[in-house]
C-alpha cells in the first residue's frame, strides 16, 4: 500500500494522479478540515487527526505501507524527521514532495529579508524603526512566539477560519480585532487591501511556494513599500528521494508498483 502524508494543496493533485491507477492508498492529514478536502478522492483508509510518532508507526504497520510520500508543509520539520526515522526502521521507501521555493528572485529587493526564526523579528523591527502594524501570515502555531517578542507594535494575525486556529489565537490572549480569519491563498489586490487597511509596515510570511500565495504577498509588500520578512525553510537532506515535480513523483511510484502491490510487512 502507498502511504500519503498530506498537508498542502498539492495533496489533492497527488491523490488524483495516483487514483488513475490505484486506490490502494492510506492517507493521513493533521486536521479534520484536511480530510474533508479529500472526500471526493479514492483511498482505502484515512486518518484526519494529528498523529504522534508512535501513532504514525502503528498506522503504517497496520495498513502494510511499503512506500510513503511525505507531502506535509515545507515547514513541518518535526513530521519530516519522525517520518524518515520510522521509514528507516520499518524499511519503507521514503519519498519527499516539497513545493518549489519562489523567494530567490525577490531577494534583490532591499525590503525582502530572510529570517531564521520568529525571534529574529524583534531586532529587525528595532533596527529599521518599524512602528506601524506587523501582519503575521505564518499561521496560528506561531502566535505565541509573536507575543513573546514583547513588541509594542500592533500585530494582526491572519489565520485559517477554523476552530483550532481561532482558539489558539484567543487562548494566547489575542484580541478579536487583531484576528483576520480567511482561507488562502490570497490574491494580490486583497493583500494590498490588508496592508492599507491595517497600516502594515512589516509583513511576516513563509516561503510556501506559488500554491501558498507567497508571490502575491511579496508583490504586495514591494508595491506598498513595506518590509517582508520571510521565514527560511529548513534544509532538506536525502536529496535523491526529494521531488518538486508531481509528475516525476508519480512516475517513480508507478515504476515500483510491483513492490507496493505485493508487500507484506
Amino acid at each position: 500500500m502507498i502511504g500519503l502524508i498530506l498537508g498542502t494543496s498539492e495533496g489533492k493533485e497527488i491523490l488524483s494522479k495516483l487514483n488513475v491507477f490505484t486506490e490502494d492508498i492510506f492517507v493521513t492529514t493533521a486536521t479534520s478540515y484536511g480530510g474533508e478536502l479529500l472526500k471526493d478522492y479514492k483511498y482505502k483508509h484515512i486518518n484526519s487527526s494529528p498523529l504522534t510518532k508512535e501513532g504514525l508507526k502503528e498506522h503504517l504497520i497496520k495498513h502494510k505501507v511499503s512506500i510513503l510520500v511525505d507531502a506535509a508543509h515545507p515547514y513541518a520539520v518535526e513530521i519530516r524527521k519522525n517520518t524518515r526515522e520510522i521509514c528507516k526502521e520499518l524499511k519503507i521507501e521514503y519519498l519527499r514532495y516539497e513545493r518549489p521555493s519562489v523567494i530567490e528572485e525577490y531577494l534583490k529587493n532591499d525590503n525582502i529579508k530572510l529570517i531564521n526564526s520568529i525571534e529574529d523579528i524583534k531586532d529587525l523591527v528595532i533596527e529599521n524603526k518599524i512602528q506601524g502594524t506587523i501582519l503575521n501570515t505564518t499561521g496560528s502555531r506561531n502566535v505565541d512566539k509573536f507575543i513573546k517578542l514583547g513588541l509594542e507594535n500592533r500585530i494582526i494575525h491572519r489565520v485559517l477560519p477554523t476552530i483550532e486556529s481561532l482558539e489558539k489565537c484567543l487562548n494566547c490572549g489575542v484580541k478579536v480585532e487583531n484576528i483576520v480569519a480567511v482561507k488562502g491563498p490570497i490574491g494580490l489586490d486583497l493583500n494590498i487591501g490588508f496592508i492599507k487597511e491595517y497600516k502594515v509596515e512589516a509583513l511576516v510570511l513563509k516561503d510556501s511556494g506559488t500554491a501558498g500565495g507567497t508571490e502575491e504577498k511579496l508583490k504586495a509588500a514591494i508595491q506598498e513599500g513595506v518590509m517582508a520578512l520571510v521565514l527560511k525553510r529548513k534544509d532538506t537532506d536525502n536529496a535523491e528521494n526529494n521531488f518538486s515535480d508531481i509528475d516525476k513523483l508519480i512516475t517513480h511510484i508507478k515504476k515500483g508498483r510491483s513492490k507496493w502491490e505485493n508487500y507484506t510487512l
